[in-house]
């Protein structure tokens, strides 16, 4: 492996160890000599700033100083581009939040990323606005609804809530449990308990209004029983898949689909002809297909039957629409 692979791994092997680590093990782990290993301990611990410390023993021996190492992580550029990602889009959106009531509370921990972010090495400060995450479809958030409904989360407390679904419109009040907040797409999720309907159900927070955390305790769900019911079929909509979809793919489309991931649980495939299968559980068709869509003539629903012909019937109104000069 390369050095900053090596150096990578040093990091994770010394942080997880719940014991020093010999100069033997690591050698091995790392597949290098005696001399590229005390190179890569030096470098890590003068450059990178790494807790690091010698025990004595048969062997020599190096862990992480145990208050030190649980705080401490390589900075930016020794990233990979998973971590990268996540601090550069959890910095982005704490900076989005500006001055609402959150920023106080959110403070201290853009501090922290922005000191993971920098560069160790040099003592200087990366230029990090060179790197953006661009939100795209976020909605506009009642930074007060957010800040009780993230409280009654963390504090295991029931809720209650006014909630206008957005496709009925309908007005209703809720008292629920909150299990679990999700930023997805850009927009935040709260998975709850709903007490009302002794079920579980999905409420877009942008939706909700004058919310409440009570003092009574919430109820948990196990985290077997939210996944199913939850994280089991594509998207944000809720509920137990109720059938796979197998979608079809051009040749072109396919450079691009083949590497991109849409479910957990799904099922790729190359054909012959150069076109790229998918096949994925769903349980609400509605975003599956205007996921579909974006792909327009480069994609096709092939089964099953009923959603290949939603497809069908959304297509043929929007040619309905084109069909007549603009109004």
């Amino acid at each position: 492996m390369d050095r900053y692979e090596r150096i990578l791994t040093l990091h994770r092997l010394l942080k997880s160890a719940r014991y020093a680590m010999t100069l033997p093990v690591l050698t091995d782990e790392l597949e290098c000599s005696r001399a590229t290993l005390y190179r890569d301990i030096g470098f890590l611990r003068d450059a990178l700033g790494a807790p690091i410390e010698s025990v004595a023993g048969e062997h020599a021996a190096w862990r992480y100083e145990q208050a030190e190492g649980e705080r401490f992580e390589l900075p930016g550029l020794w990233l990979t581009s998973d971590e990268l990602a996540a601090l550069l889009a959890l910095n982005e959106l704490i900076g989005r939040n500006g001055p609402g009531v959150l920023a106080g509370a959110l403070a201290p921990f853009r501090s922290r990323i922005e000191n993971l972010l920098s560069d160790h090495g040099s003592g200087k400060a990366l230029p990090i606005e060179r790197i953006r995450v661009i939100p795209w479809g976020s909605r506009r958030l009642d930074q007060q609804a957010f800040r009780v409904v993230a409280g009654a989360v963390l504090e295991r407390r029931q809720l209650r809530f006014r909630y206008r679904a957005r496709t009925t419109d309908a007005d209703s009040r809720r008292l629920v449990s909150p299990q679990r907040l999700t930023h997805y797409r850009d927009n935040w999720y709260l998975d709850v308990w709903d007490h009302d309907r002794e079920a579980l159900r999905s409420f877009a927070v942008d939706r909700i209004a004058d919310a409440q955390a009570l003092e009574t305790p919430a109820r948990d769900v196990p985290d077997a029983e939210l996944d199913q019911m939850l994280a089991s079929s594509y998207g944000i909509f809720a509920g137990a898949p109720k059938a796979w979809a197998t979608i079809r793919f051009s040749a072109h489309a396919a450079r691009w689909v083949a590497d991109e991931h849409w479910h957990s649980q799904q099922k790729g495939e190359w054909l012959a002809d150069g076109r790229y299968e998918l096949k994925l559980p769903y349980s609400n068709s509605k975003e599956l297909l205007m996921d579909v869509l974006k792909y327009g003539p480069d994609a096709e629903i092939v089964a099953p039957l009923p959603l290949r012909e939603e497809m069908k019937i959304m297509l043929q109104l929007a040619i309905g629409t084109y069909q007549n000069p603009p109004r």
